[in-house]
Order: C-alpha cells, then sequence, then structure tokens
C-alpha cells in the first residue's frame, strides 16, 4: 500500500515526469521556482510561476523529480523555503527537497487500536537515545511493546531552526526536522511501531510559527492575524480577511500526518492560544475532516487546552469532538500533595490539596471553564461537573512540567524517596488514559531541560528570559538553553535503566500496565460518569471508588504521608473483593492500618 495526501501548495511530482509547484503569495509581485541540479550547488536556474486572481503562483518544471532542491525566489529578492515543504534536507534556511510519498510501501492491514487500550508514552526524538534520530529510537519500539505501552506520543518534528530544540517553534509544519532522519525513515519507525502494535501520535503546533525561519509574513501576511495575539508573537488567522486559506492549510497538515504518515493520534497543542470567532470554529473542522477521511481507522484526537473547555470532549469518537485532553489538574495536585510546591502552575491547589486530589480522582478536570492566570483567582473546584474520565489523559510527568522547571528536576528529585513511585502509579491505574514521559518507567533522574539551538539577538533575549524568570529561585547557575551541553544532559541516563533500582522501577509498571489491561481497558465503555465518590481517610490518605455499569467497582486506597494511616478495611464493602495491585503494603500489615508512601486497589462488585 502507498499513501499520498494531495493538496493544493507544495511540491507534487507529475505521474508521467515533472513536478508542479504550488505557493500561496498574495503580496508577492512576483515568484519564481529556483531549482539546483545537484547537492551542494548554488548556482540556481529561475523558472518563472504566474499568479491567478486569487494569489496563488503555479510553476511546472518538466526536469524535476523527486530529490530535486528548491526555493521559491520573491520579487527578485528574497530565497526562501516552501513552507509546506516535506523535507529541507540541510535546514529550513536552505532548499527544500521535493518527495515522492509514494516510493514508500505501507504494510495494509494495520487500523490502529481503540482508545480504551491507550497507554501513551511521550518522548523527544532528540534525546530519547544517544543518536537522537528516528532510527535510533525504532530500537527501542519492542522494549516499549513489552512493557505494556501501546502508544508513542512523539514531541513536534516539523522541521525548526538549530541543531536541537523542543520543537514547538517549528516553521515547516509538513517537514520532519532534518537531524532526526527524512520523511521515509519517520515513515519505517512508524511501521515497525505498528509491527510491534503500536499507535504513534504526533505533537502539532497549530497555534503560531515559530520566531526564526518563518518568511510567510513577507509575501503572505495573511497568515497572520491583525486584531489576535499568542503569547509567543503572531497569532495565526483563522477568522480574519482570506483566513480561507489559512485554515486550509492547517486543516490539511493534520490530513497529510493521518494519511501520507498514517499516524494514529493528533495531540494538538495549547488550543487555548487559537482564537477563532468564526462561524466554524477551526478545531471542529480538523476533527470533522480528520474523522471523515479516516474512517475505519482508530485515530485519535487529543488536546491540550487549559481553559478546560469539556465541551469539546466526547466519551466516544465522533465528528466535531475529540477524544481527550491532557489533564493538568490532576499533574497539578499530585504535585503539590507530593512537594508542597505552590507557585506558578500550582498556585491554585495549595488549599487542601488533598481534598482537590480525591475530587480530581472522580471528578476529572477540577477548574471548569476558566483561564489559568498565575496569581488570579479561579472558581471553586466544587463547582466544576464531573467528566468523562475516560476523556481524559492522566500523567505525573510531561515535557511543560518538567522542563519549565529552572533545573528540569523530576519529581524523584523533589519529593521523599518513598513517594515517586505513587505518582507513576496514580497515573497508570485510574479510568483516565494514561501517559508516561520518557525515562519514567525505570525511574529516571536524569532532568529534562529547556533547550534550543537559538542564535545572535534571539539566544540572548532566550537566555536573558530564563535569568529573569529562575535567577530568583536558583541557588546554583542557570543552565545555558542555547548550549549542546543543555540538550546532552536531558538524555536519561541507560545505565539507571539497567541498574537493580531501574529493574525494579520497570517491574512496577509492567504489572501496573497488566492490571490496567485486565481490568480497566475492558470496562472503559462502562464507566458511569457522575457515580464515582471518595473520601478523606485520616490526615493523608485517600479512598476512592470507581463504579461500572456491569455493577463492578474499583476502589483505591491512597496514603501519601510518611506516616501510617487507621482505617476500615475497605470501608465501600465490596462483594467478594479482590486485591488487584498493591505498592509499599507488605504482606501482614495490620487490618486497618495503610502504611506510609502506600496504595492499593482492590475490585469487587458493587453492594
Amino acid at each position: 500500500m502507498r499513501c499520498s495526501h494531495e493538496m493544493p501548495f507544495g511540491a507534487t511530482p507529475l505521474p508521467g515526469g515533472g513536478v508542479v509547484f504550488r505557493l500561496w503569495g498574495p503580496t508577492a509581485r512576483q515568484a519564481e521556482v529556483a531549482t539546483y541540479p545537484g547537492a551542494g550547488a548554488t548556482v540556481a536556474q529561475f523558472h518563472a510561476a504566474e499568479c491567478d486572481s486569487q494569489g496563488w503562483w503555479e510553476c511546472t518544471v518538466e526536469e524535476a523529480s523527486a530529490g530535486t532542491l528548491y526555493q521559491w525566489r520573491i520579487d527578485h529578492e528574497l530565497l526562501v523555503p516552501d513552507p509546506a515543504s516535506r523535507q529541507n534536507p540541510y535546514g529550513v534556511f536552505a532548499p527544500s527537497a521535493v518527495v515522492d510519498p509514494l516510493q514508500f510501501e505501507w504494510d495494509g492491514d494495520w487500523r490502529g487500536r481503540p482508545w480504551n487500550e491507550v497507554v501513551l508514552y511521550e518522548l523527544h526524538t532528540g534525546t530519547f537515545t544517544r543518536e537522537g534520530t528516528f532510527d535510533a529510537a525504532c530500537e527501542r519500539l519492542e522494549s516499549l511493546a513489552q512493557l505494556g505501552i501501546t502508544a508513542i506520543e512523539l514531541m513536534p518534528v516539523a522541521d525548526f531552526p538549530g541543531r536541537f530544540g523542543w520543537g514547538y517553534d517549528g516553521v515547516l509544519p509538513f517537514a520532519p526536522h532534518e537531524r532526526y532522519g527524512t520523511p521515509d525513515r519517520l515513515k519505517h519507525f512508524i511501521q515497525q511501531a505498528h509491527r510491534l502494535g503500536l499507535m504513534v501520535f504526533l505533537d502539532v503546533v497549530y497555534n503560531h510559527f515559530g520566531p526564526s525561519g518563518n518568511f510567510l509574513g513577507r509575501y503572505a501576511p495573511q497568515f497572520f492575524s491583525e486584531t489576535h495575539a499568542s503569547p509567543w508573537g503572531a497569532a495565526i488567522n483563522y477568522d480574519g480577511p482570506l483566513n480561507r486559506v489559512v485554515r486550509d492549510f492547517f486543516v490539511h497538515n493534520a490530513l497529510y500526518w493521518v494519511q501520507e504518515f498514517r499516524i494514529d493520534g493528533l495531540r494538538l497543542d495549547a488550543v487555548h492560544a487559537i482564537v477563532d470567532k468564526g462561524r466554524t470554529h477551526i478545531l471542529k473542522e480538523i476533527s470533522d475532516t480528520v474523522r471523515a477521511a479516516t474512517a475505519g481507522r482508530h485515530v485519535h484526537l487529543v488536546l491540550e487546552n487549559e481553559n478546560n473547555e469539556y465541551a469539546w470532549l466526547a466519551p466516544r469518537a465522533q465528528p466535531s469532538r475529540y477524544d481527550a485532553q491532557w489533564n493538568d489538574d490532576f499533574h497539578h495536585v499530585v504535585h503539590v500533595a507530593l512537594t508542597g510546591e505552590t507557585q506558578r502552575y500550582y498556585h491554585d491547589y495549595g488549599d487542601e490539596p488533598l481534598n482537590h486530589l480525591a475530587r480530581c480522582l472522580t471528578h476529572g478536570m477540577l477548574y471548569e471553564p476558566s483561564e489559568r492566570r498565575e496569581g488570579g483567582a479561579r472558581i471553586d473546584p466544587r463547582e466544576a461537573p464531573a467528566q468523562p474520565l475516560g476523556a481524559l489523559v492522566n500523567f505525573a510527568h510531561n515535557h511543560d512540567q518538567t522542563g519549565n522547571r529552572p533545573f528540569g528536576e523530576r519529581l524523584r528529585q523533589l519529593v521523599p524517596p518513598g513517594a515517586a513511585p505513587l505518582a507513576t502509579l496514580l497515573a497508570l491505574l485510574t479510568p483516565a488514559i494514561p501517559m508516561l514521559f520518557f525515562g519514567e518507567e525505570f525511574g529516571s533522574a536524569t532532568p529534562f531541560l529547556y533547550f534550543a539551538d537559538w542564535e545572535g539577538d534571539l539566544r540572548d533575549a532566550v537566555r536573558e528570559g530564563r535569568k529573569r524568570e529562575f535567577g530568583h529561585v536558583a541557588q546554583a547557575a542557570l543552565p545555558d538553553p542555547c548550549s549542546p551541553e543543555t540538550f546532552d544532559a536531558s538524555r536519561p541516563d541507560e545505565a539507571q535503566r539497567d541498574s537493580d533500582d531501574g529493574r525494579r522501577w520497570l517491574e512496577m509498571v509492567q504489572e501496573a500496565l497488566r492490571v490496567r489491561r485486565l481490568h480497566f481497558a475492558p470496562r472503559h465503555h462502562l464507566l458511569a460518569t457522575g457515580s464515582h465518590t471518595a473520601h478523606r481517610v485520616g490526615e493523608t490518605g485517600i479512598e476512592a471508588c470507581w463504579r461500572y455499569e456491569d455493577g463492578q467497582a474499583i476502589v483505591l486506597q491512597l496514603n501519601v504521608g510518611p506516616q501510617p494511616v487507621t482505617a476500615k478495611e475497605p470501608s465501600l464493602a465490596l462483594v467478594e473483593p479482590q486485591v488487584l495491585f498493591s505498592h509499599a503494603w507488605p504482606d501482614g500489615t495490620a487490618e486497618g492500618v495503610w502504611p506510609a508512601w502506600s496504595a492499593r486497589w482492590w475490585m469487587g462488585a458493587q453492594p
């Protein structure tokens, strides 16, 4: 099977030979395609393009083919990459390359996996392995599948300037970053994942372009809003004049990944920063279009939305809606409960964090709908309605809350020794979809730092910005975000994985995922929203009960404190209960005593 997504822009090889090049440049006075005869060539051949009344420039170059290097020249003065380039092999400031997607042959029998089976594993391609490539990452897939992971989530791979970066400042949304590998190497990674039963999700950024390497403002300023802004610069024009082509650009990007690359899921970054006051919101259009184009496959759509707008979510896949949202509230209350930190992300969660955690376990999001404003007032979480727990993604770590610390510490460096495993287990064993952050499966102690290979004034501004943000709390020199050493320091230590401690963590995670596969995943569709309960036990205990429509219930008994808790056994009186999983709960523990930093999951019939 060979897959290609047709789109109105970019470079398209013709069946009989030659390539059609199309660019939307409504303010360009003239546009030409510059082609180069081979790698390293500096002398270009220029081919005049014709422009229609809508600002579309088009040129057919008969001698071009897959592999041809090309750029667009605007008004005889500016050479730019194709914004819809499928590949930029020498970086975002260099020529693009024509790609024939039909050269890659796919297996034809993969249809994905249903949502209830999803166990996400977020990774950064550049630091996941020493080599930092798709091929090297491919070698790790089998061990992840054996662990119980079912879905790899790649942080953004869209091409960005420099040698290293998180990927959220991409400027060529259709081209994989050249240091990770070619488009075909990414396809090989995805195909190998599918052969092992693993889905692949991709993080995509539709709220802004990066600050360096984007030239759209020169010949297509209509890509950017005249009335809205984003936290990272110019907002995308989804509702202003000439927005149709802009909307198509991003809708086609979503389709491109799920069709041409057979991606199984998209995670849309920071959609709260998208402003669209038009008749049809761009999020609805993306969902509708992707659902229609992938009928017969399990393709999942996930949001990051700090405003917690539950109306976008649905417990079943359906047009106009999304399968899930990252549940920041869960992460934040777990973090506060274990660390006591209440600054920045955590300022709304310091008042009775265990009460917040108990409610989060049964209701999902705490604050809905409410914009997050550091230092600002929030609604009472008791006013937030219960959400379908299966439409949320729970995690104890992710790139943001780890990397946006001054020293990139993971929880293990911030909590008492017995507390760290509890956070990971809580993420894995709730009715929500779980996500691990790479290295977490073996208790990695390696930091994940913020890094970006900026140059010049932008590099200086980023360095100074980090000093302003963290200089008053840092007790040591801050890592230089633009240094290769900071990038290299963010790779999990392979030796730790192979240590006795690392193996114990791996065994714990593997057993938890086995329990999830046997008892949580099959009942995912039977979750009875609004009927779950939780209450406090002693100073540091919580007992939560998740009820299912088949009459079964799963009870969690949790002690997030350094001292034992005394309680009834179990207070909810399940019929014929069985222990599914226990942590730090030795055999022979006195009845009614919950040990320090412990958790136990029961299952039985509801009384």
